[in-house]
């Protein structure tokens, strides 16, 4: 018979819909049953594309022996990590403070008030390789609670008073000046790989918002071997088997130095975060490579990870026919079979196809050269060549949709979402393209009309047809910063309203006024045992440091005085982080490149030649000007202009046929400009003036 859980929205809670465990979901009934009872709460927290999550279940869950002790003398609870971040925030630091590391299958033992006294992530159902068994763990605990309850006790008391007290508490110390790049220049220059690209040993993460950072602060010192360390990271993440050759987007990260054997999963805000960092790296390199990157990424998203009423899915798994990485490999003969042998050859040889293969026997399609190179060394003609790879990438592909897919969690999450949006509207900006705007646009729009409450309060997660769980920091934040570089693509101020509107209820909600920056939860938030500041960069920015750019941005747009306030007491709250780690603070440290500047406010009057104001755009967002707002209006628009764009509008009418532009920065604007030459002209000041 189906468990509680059947009940559920959640992929990864259905996944254990059959269990013979008692699983509950978080809520009252488990709570208060634990309560009433005097049971220990045994709390396993995962996500549907985790392979070890799948891995315990089978090995775990599904025994019989297990299910009875778990039943016995546990409220077993199931959590989905993606839709409950604050309960898997704060048992994740538990665990991770508990082992030193952390992970999931995430499994923590709490006392009925959800104080935990003992945790871990993954155990064998019974001794394996130095690790005890579920079993074991389960009899000690069992015998802790009963036999040694007062140590249990004192244990979780003081594990959460520590959680308690987590993150800054009190704002930084210092000036936050421009020698925090400097520092953290000689951070990423030490830390980074510069054979392989990454930070660090195997596995190997991608960390868009570092490289982001990099090129940003290559860009404003003229630091060269930055912008080198970036786009070795870009290259060799694009030609590794962490990128999906056929169809494009990224898995997870890399088992090994290379980037070469993935964690097959592909997540969202994954892809949404690396395709916001290749379009950077585009702007800076000029390289086609980086945005067929970005085009192949989002191309992906909008086949296959979009919901019929325009949201963004959150996951593909690892796992297809109960083999990790099954759908992704190939071996030499299935390339045969289905190639000419011409093609076939080719392809093979540029892609590292070999009959043993490299990944259990099959093989992660990869490029160990530049398909110019592969060129050179064999005396074919490039353009030939690529032509070919074309042609045999779209026949395998073609191939293998025909394969069993791996799972995917189709749930829609406000805050990948807004990374996603994010990543679309700059694209479209960018790359000139309406289908990712349409993309965009449509996701907003679902977000804004379906994922909130009656009071117009954000919810988190929404799954066909159901919103559920209040919002957090991120979703607020993550939206926001999405609606901003919506509007400045395509300058329909309804989104300014509604980022405002979030922006508000950021403050009102979240915010900490006595010591700067913002609770990951709201004030009237479900009480949990800690009520912390997400202020560390992780997989996805902080949502401390995205709400900062947001605010900075919106300061400028709508000219608020207290939006930049807040904005400058969370970076003040991040100061030592700044300080200490430019890998952990890159959001807040690309936050504090915006305020530092220059950071012009750019306001474009178009013209009654709509292709002029249209090219004057896609000039505009063809440059690398990390730091800039903007505004348009064009002669034609109907009424109903926002009054948050107001201040940046008053005083600037139009200057003849031509569209005008007015460039401002400290309250100061330069004349305003209209001829075509001139115009470009500004812009290259702007792209030019870096700052130091």
């Amino acid at each position: 018979m189906p468990n509680r859980l059947v009940q559920e929205t959640s992929p990864y809670l259905l996944q254990h819909a059959e269990n013979p465990v008692d699983w509950y979901a978080w809520g009252p009934e488990a709570l208060d049953r634990a309560r009433a009872e005097d049971k220990p709460i045994f709390l396993s927290i995962g996500y549907s594309a985790c392979h070890w999550c799948h891995v315990m279940e089978r090995e775990s869950f599904e025994d019989e022996r297990i299910a009875r002790a778990l039943n016995e003398h546990f409220i077993a609870i199931k959590v989905d990590r993606e839709e409950r971040p604050d309960l898997d925030q704060i048992y994740m630091n538990a665990v991770q403070a508990m082992t030193g590391r952390g992970g999931w299958p995430m499994s923590v033992f709490l006392t009925p008030d959800l104080k935990p006294f003992f945790g871990g992530t993954y155990w064998p159902p019974t001794p394996r390789m130095g690790m005890p068994g579920f079993d074991q763990v389960l009899s000690g605990v069992v015998e802790a609670w009963h036999q040694r309850r007062a140590a249990a006790n004192r244990q979780a008391d003081e594990l959460a008073g520590w959680l308690q007290q987590l993150g800054p508490t009190a704002p930084g110390k210092g000036e936050l000046g421009r020698e925090l790049f400097q520092a953290a220049a000689e951070e990423l220059l030490r830390s980074g790989d510069r054979v392989h690209g990454g930070f660090g040993d195997a596995p190997k993460f991608p960390h868009p918002m570092v490289l982001q950072l990099a090129m940003r602060i290559g860009r404003r010192r003229a630091r060269q071997d930055l912008l080198e360390l970036a786009t070795l990271n870009l290259d060799k993440m694009a030609r590794g088997g962490i990128y999906d050759h056929l169809a494009g987007g990224f898995a997870r990260y890399s088992v090994d130095a290379r980037w070469l054997v993935p964690h097959f999963e592909k997540m969202l805000y994954d892809n949404a975060l690396l395709a916001d960092a290749y379009l950077d790296g585009y702007l800076v390199t000029r390289s086609p490579e980086y945005a067929r990157v970005v085009r192949e990424t989002l191309d992906y998203v909008c086949r296959s990870m979009t919901d019929a009423e325009g949201g963004f899915h959150s996951t593909e798994d690892a796992d297809s026919e109960g083999e990790e990485g099954k759908f992704y490999t190939w071996t030499a003969a299935e390339i045969d079979r289905t190639l000419d042998p011409e093609a076939a050859a080719r392809f093979r040889y540029v892609y590292g196809v070999t009959p043993s293969g490299n990944f259990e026997g099959r093989n992660i399609l990869h490029l160990a050269k530049t398909v110019e190179q592969f060129a050179r060394m064999k005396g074919w003609d490039v353009r030939e060549l690529e032509t070919s790879l074309a042609r045999s990438r779209a026949a395998l592909l073609e191939t293998r949709d025909r394969r069993v897919r791996p799972a995917k969690d189709d749930k829609v999450l406000v805050s990948w979402n807004g990374l996603m949006i994010q990543a679309m509207a700059r694209a479209a900006a960018v790359l000139g393209s309406r289908e990712y705007l349409a993309a965009a646009t449509r996701a907003a729009e679902f977000l804004v009309a379906n994922v909130r409450r009656a009071d117009g309060r954000l919810l988190h997660a929404w799954r066909r047809g159901r919103a559920r769980f209040d919002a957090c920091l991120d979703d607020y934040s993550f939206l926001a910063n999405a609606l901003v570089t919506l509007y400045e693509t395509c300058f329909d101020e309804r989104w300014i309203d509604e980022a405002v509107r979030l922006a508000d209820l950021m403050l009102a909600h979240f915010h900490d006024p006595e010591r700067g920056g913002f609770f990951f939860t709201a004030d009237d938030h479900e009480r949990l045992i800690a009520r912390n500041k997400d202020i560390y960069d992780n997989a996805t920015p902080s949502s401390n440091a995205v709400a900062a750019t947001v605010l900075l941005r919106l300061a400028k747009l709508r000219g608020s005085s207290r939006f930049l306030e807040a904005a400058l007491g969370t970076l003040q709250l991040g100061a030592d982080i700044m300080k200490r780690s430019a890998i952990a603070g890159a959001q807040l440290l690309n936050a504090l490149d915006f305020h530092l500047g220059p950071a012009p406010e750019i306001v474009i009057l178009g013209g009654r030649d709509e292709t002029a104001t249209g090219e004057t755009l896609r000039e505009l967002h063809s440059r690398y000007l990390p730091n800039r707002v903007i505004a348009c209006r064009t002669t034609g628009r109907p009424h109903g202009e926002s009054p948050h764009l107001a201040h940046l509008f008053a005083g600037k009418a139009p200057c003849g046929e031509h569209p005008t532009v007015y460039v401002c920065e400290n309250n100061t604007c330069l004349p305003p400009v209209s001829e075509p030459a001139a115009i470009r002209q500004a812009w290259d000041r702007l792209e030019q003036h870096r700052g130091d």
